[in-house]
């Protein structure tokens, strides 16, 4: 058996990450909200991109868009000024995501954005950052605290991160009338393509 104060900080975890979510609905702005929406309805390619823990949510949130069948991928940031920004024309969008909005990997991006007339989406926690400047649309990323005695790891920020990218899937859904039955035919795989096809 491990320690109490391990088992302690495990519960924890579940409480520092449960008051995040509930303290993040008076983050949500619905005039920026709706903008990011709309940009997202109108963008033939969503590119994402962020470093660490940031761009493994940012996989994510390209495949949540496929999911509901907005193509998009993930663009390294390494990738992203040696050639892959191609990947992103006129009129698409880039989804970028750093808590602290200042991630100098980043920075060079936003340039070839604003270049090539592709929209930009910012989820960050510092609305005073070089990446919430850039933003045609702004979404706040409210972070409490991390799980970890030295609230240091990328763990509650990672969440928070996850609930901003649901809660965009869960409005693109509505806006656009995306139905179980498309969704069928592309998650034929595993439990879920069973329910939706109805084969057991």
């Amino acid at each position: 058996m491990i320690s109490r104060e391990a088992l302690d900080a495990a519960r924890n975890a579940y409480d520092i990450e449960k008051t995040c979510i509930e303290e993040m609905v008076a983050y949500f702005d619905e005039a920026q909200f709706s903008r990011a929406v709309e940009l997202l309805v109108k963008a033939e390619r969503i590119g994402t991109t962020g470093c660490g823990h940031s761009g493994i949510i940012c996989q994510h949130i390209a495949h949540l868009m496929c999911c509901i069948e907005r193509p998009a991928r993930f663009i390294s940031p390494a990738e992203a000024i040696h050639g892959a920004s191609g990947f992103l024309q006129p009129g698409d969008v880039m989804i970028f995501a750093s808590r602290g909005g200042k991630t100098k990997e980043l920075l060079p991006i936003i340039d070839i954005c604003k270049a090539k007339g592709v929209s930009i989406i910012s989820i960050t926690e510092n609305t005073e950052s070089p990446l919430a400047q850039a933003a045609d649309a702004l979404l706040v990323q409210h972070v409490n605290r991390e799980t970890d005695k030295y609230n240091a790891q990328g763990t509650t920020s990672t969440t928070a991160l996850c609930m901003i990218a649901h809660a965009l899937q869960a409005a693109l859904i509505e806006v656009t009338g995306y139905r179980s039955e498309q969704f069928a035919l592309i998650h034929p795989g595993g439990a879920v393509g069973e329910r939706l096809t109805g084969k057991h």
